[in-house]
């Protein structure tokens, strides 16, 4: 699975304003509706929210890939956001978090979500990809780094 097919400029966020995960969520969030990706805001906001009380998905190095199912949610679905002063977020080693991937699945299909956090997971290992993100001035920019990492 390529994220980049998942993401276009729409659902990519240089410059999240959100200071803590909560505000956060609900930036990704309405990225997603004003792009017409969800419909069901206050559905996928409580996925997400259900899903972070199960365990913080700030999963280090300035990474938090939140995420949920909901049956409002068609196909999977994603968003990207970029922080330039960090976002509390409880993540595991205690750093505030950078980028932000968020994924929104349907409830029976849990395959292409697995995909994708591998995905990611292997993105944000690649040397130099962090940094690339982080120096991207617009969404196009994103998506060229992408493009050249997958």
């Amino acid at each position: 699975m390529r994220l980049r097919d998942l993401l276009d400029e729409s659902v990519i966020q240089v410059g999240l304003k959100s200071r803590d995960k909560e505000q956060c969520f609900e930036e990704m969030i309405d990225l997603l509706v004003k792009a017409g990706r969800i419909s069901d805001r206050a559905g996928a906001l409580a996925a997400v929210r259900q899903r972070e009380a199960q365990g913080t998905t700030g999963i280090g190095m300035a990474v938090g890939i939140p995420h949920g199912k909901h049956a409002s949610i068609p196909t999977l679905t994603a968003a990207l956001g970029i922080s330039e002063k960090g976002i509390e977020f409880e993540s595991i080693d205690g750093e505030k978090v950078r980028l932000v991937f968020m994924l929104l699945a349907r409830v029976d299909d849990p395959g292409p979500h697995v995909r994708a956090l591998a995905e990611i997971a292997r993105l944000v290992q690649t040397p130099g990809f962090f940094r690339r993100l982080l120096d991207a001035k617009t969404p196009k920019d994103v998506l060229d780094v992408l493009d050249a990492e997958e």
